[in-house]
């Protein structure tokens, strides 16, 4: 994406200049014509020598919050949105955040609406934010809007790093345990095999014969069994890659024992933190089906909530379609039923959303718990079995002394 300066003049006659990203000059015009400026100069900024390799947006998440409590804070004290963003854009000292920043001060001077000048930095602001803001701007209820975004985006990363303790914690002892015993393999049980061959010709005992084997398998066909481990990790990149894949993945995690449970934890409280922050901000439950339906992060789920909006759009409650997928569990069922027939759909959400936080914060504490002594015995029972294995031998070289 390139920067394209521009000049022009407004309707009123008002001359007006600022940058502009987009993929390309023509973007950029149609983009100020639809704003009403006629355009006078469209010039690129810098050449070869201002390239900039970024993978992502260079804008986290704690970067997002933050701008959007202070922005909130600053409109609540009746700051005009104009000077917030350009008092918000001088003060971060991310540069990616400064330049979306400006661009979108840029745009609201022109005369777009705030919502519709997030919406040019979709990689920045997803469709979620969009919307709240949007509907924050039509009911005059910005700074409320923007304030529940916050909390949204706190309570969602929460929600994001306890699904990385959940999978990534048993995946590294996992590989540790897999690159422990490759070491005893390739480096250990030769140098063992070496010391019985110079004592003599004397029969090994059978586990020891079976240590050797494998250590021989292993060293003469190393590659194969690394191939095969790559091979299956990039299968499984490969196939959630497609849609069917996708699905079927996502299907399987949520029944893995152990783990499963808890990523359907996350998954509920991630759906109805969503969902109630959307329908206490007003918007409509159809559309906000649909934003909760693309930022489930799980095609099962993503399904079974397009499949209740299908059936809300035909006349239909929600409770029934919901229970009917199998994925939500029936307490949360339940209760969005009696939010439904109490008109209190949103309280009601947000109510499910802190009983499954506080569930998910006790799941991974049990799981990290749980994992760490199975993960340490497995590595015991199966380094310490290659080791007394390889210690036969010599054990019995001591009772034939005794």
């Amino acid at each position: 994406m390139a920067r394209f300066a521009w000049e022009g003049t407004t309707r009123a006659g008002e001359k007006r200049r600022g940058v502009i990203e987009a993929d390309s000059r023509a973007i950029v015009e149609e983009r100020l014509k639809g704003d009403g400026v006629a355009i006078q100069r469209i010039s690129r900024e810098g050449g070869l020598g201002d390239i900039n390799i970024q993978i992502g947006t260079g804008i986290g998440a704690k970067d997002l919050q933050i701008f959007t409590r202070q922005l909130a804070t600053m409109i609540d004290a009746g700051l005009p949105l104009v000077q917030c963003l350009d008092i918000l854009a001088n003060q971060t000292e991310n540069k990616s955040l400064k330049k979306v920043l400006q661009s979108v001060k840029n745009s609201v001077e022109q005369g777009a609406t705030f919502s519709d000048s997030l919406k040019k930095h979709p990689k920045v602001f997803d469709e979620l934010y969009v919307n709240l803001v949007a509907a924050g701007e039509v009911g005059g209820i910005l700074d409320t809007i923007l304030n529940r975004l916050a909390i949204y985006i706190e309570k969602a990363v929460k929600l994001k790093n306890q699904l990385k303790s959940a999978m990534y914690y048993p995946i590294g002892i996992l590989v540790v345990a897999i690159g422990v015993i490759a070491i005893m393999l390739l480096k250990v049980i030769p140098v063992f095999e070496k010391m019985y061959k110079d004592m003599g010709d004397a029969e090994l005992p059978k586990p020891t014969q079976v240590v050797i084997r494998i250590s021989h398998s292993f060293l003469d066909g190393w590659y194969i069994y690394f191939g095969i481990l790559f091979g299956f990790v990039f299968a499984i990149i490969f196939a959630r890659r497609t849609d069917q894949g996708r699905e079927f993945t996502d299907r399987v995690l949520l029944r893995i024992p152990i783990i499963g449970p808890v990523l359907r934890k996350i998954v509920v409280a991630r759906f109805t933190r969503t969902l109630g922050t959307l329908l206490s901000s007003g918007v409509p439950i159809l559309d906000a089906l649909e934003i909760c339906a693309r930022t489930a992060g799980n095609r099962v789920v993503q399904k079974a909530i397009l499949g209740a909006r299908e059936k809300i759009s035909q006349g239909m409650d929600m409770a029934g379609p919901l229970s009917e997928s199998k994925v939500f569990p029936t307490m949360v069922v339940q209760m969005i039923g009696v939010g439904e027939q109490t008109g209190a759909m949103d309280q009601m959400l947000n109510k499910i959303a802190d009983f499954y936080e506080e569930e998910v914060d006790a799941a991974v504490s049990g799981l990290t718990s749980l994992i760490e002594p199975v993960m340490m015995a497995f590595l015991g029972v199966v380094v310490g079995g290659l080791i007394v294995a390889m210690y036969l031998p010599i054990f019995g070289l001591a009772g034939n002394i005794g």
